[in-house]
């Protein structure tokens, strides 16, 4: 087993790794920015590095200065949490050239998948099911139409470099494209430094759904069931569950087995997420009368790294996927048996953003009072405690709640408990809003899609 680990990362994902790193025996090693000197896990980790201030680009995203905090402080290998270089092929090459352990996927699976046009024909070439769009870039505007009159309207325009939600529009008629896709364009330039578009068939009413996987040491590759995850503001998730509520057994079975067909097109090792769009099948083809009813999945893309959600799966699963993740970086045999995973009650975990419950938009501040929920099923990572600012530098995630019961049920009542014992003041929070869609009628049926926040607003 590795003996010691860097962690490229803060906040709760830093947190929660050198939690795992720990217990295992394994030295964990902090890197923090000027700005977050005062969190966590800073004082949590057995050694901290500075490695430059508030901004991401001079500290969590400066390359030079982690290799550096890794050589000085002996690490053996890095673990990129999420975010951040976390999807960074070369990051994840100079690693390994560096003669230190690169805790993630190899870095020809990242490129192969952190492109979408590439990534969606290689999941066609695998049989994996990819909705109607480009199979190239489209190079202008021109092409960008005539691929949307081949498609059919309503399309997404989409960043091919793009993720996280961000880099997407929706154009219902060739008017509205021609705004989308320069808009697209212009910030995939500007964010990702490459501003190829794809075209693709935009389904207004689905369910986003992915699948856990691992990629293991000998070579196999295994899905660890399905996360809900259409709880979304602006194409970036809220809430997530596993199991999907709309997953049949029969559904489940095909979802993993694609999931896993993903994996071995790239030779896939660690641990990763496969992102599905799930439609109902009399929408997605009732244009050419084929439509039975049943429900049908898309392959969306794939994210070469740690999810935020994973704690779901980890309490439906009862593995601790940081700790296989270790594992096989080491080239060691996972804790479970492979051939035996089964999922066993339910889990919802729900983020705990620094943003007003409205119209979400980020609220920093200082925080004056924290104090976490406890009890049966209730677990909560979270990267901040009273005393500490929530800065304007990053990503407005507080703390992840997450709980479990034996049912969905009972792990929705553990849900509402926990929300309204949960207290935060100083920054603005989410919690009302938590409040809210537990509440909410379409959520408590289970039968909700990636509109029913805009519905709730």
């Amino acid at each position: 087993m590795i003996e010691s680990l860097l962690v490229a990362n803060r906040g709760e994902i830093a947190r929660r790794i050198i939690r795992t790193a720990k217990r295992l025996g394994i030295r964990a090693i902090a890197v923090y920015s000027e700005a977050d000197a005062g969190l966590p896990f800073v004082t949590e980790a057995d050694e901290a590095v500075c490695v430059g201030p508030a901004n991401p680009a001079q500290s969590y995203r400066n390359v030079e200065a982690i290799l550096a905090a890794a050589k000085s402080t002996g690490a053996q290998a890095i673990h990129p949490g999420y975010g951040f270089l976390s999807e960074n092929a070369e990051f994840a090459r100079t690693v390994e050239a560096s003669g230190l352990v690169w805790v993630g996927p190899g870095a020809d699976a990242i490129t192969a998948m952190g492109d979408k046009i590439n990534a969606r024909n290689l999941m066609a070439a695998a049989g994996v099911p990819v909705a109607p769009g480009t199979t190239d870039p489209a190079a202008d505007l021109d092409a960008a139409v005539a691929a949307a009159t081949e498609i059919g309207y309503p399309v997404m325009v989409k960043a091919a470099a793009g993720g996280g939600g961000m880099g997407m529009g929706v154009a219902t008629d060739e008017a509205a494209l021609r705004i989308e896709y320069d808009k697209v364009r212009a910030f995939a330039e500007r964010m990702f430094g490459d501003g190829s578009v794809l075209i693709e068939r935009y389904f207004p009413r689905v369910r986003h759904v992915e699948v856990q996987i691992l990629g293991l040491a000998d070579g196999r590759v295994v899905a660890l069931g399905e996360r809900e995850c259409s709880v979304q503001r602006r194409n970036q998730k809220l809430v997530e569950e596993s199991p999907s509520p709309a997953v049949s057994p029969e559904l489940r079975e095909r979802f993993l087995a694609a999931a896993v067909r993903a994996g071995e097109a790239v030779g896939y090792r660690n641990a990763g997420t496969v992102e599905c769009l799930l439609v109902p099948r009399q929408r997605n083809l009732a244009d050419d009368g084929s439509g039975s009813g049943s429900e049908e999945f898309f392959f969306l893309e794939m994210n070469t790294r740690l999810q935020v959600e994973h704690p779901v799966t980890e309490y439906v699963y009862g593995v601790d996927l940081v700790e296989e993740q270790l594992r096989v970086a080491s080239g060691l045999a996972p804790t479970f048996d492979p051939d035996a995973l089964a999922p066993r009650g339910h889990a919802i975990e729900l983020r705990i953003n620094a943003e007003d419950p409205k119209r979400f938009l980020p609220g920093p501040g200082a925080i004056k009072t924290w104090n976490e929920p406890t009890g049966e099923g209730v677990r909560v990572d979270s990267g901040y405690v009273a005393g500490n600012t929530v800065t304007p530098f990053y990503d407005s995630l507080m703390a992840k709640l997450i709980v479990s019961g034996s049912d969905r049920a009972e792990a929705v009542e553990r849900a509402r408990a926990a929300v309204a014992a949960f207290e935060i003041a100083g920054p603005k929070c989410n919690l009302p809003f938590h409040a809210e869609l537990l509440e909410n009628e379409e959520f408590l049926s289970g039968d909700y899609d990636t509109g029913i926040v805009p519905r709730m607003r």
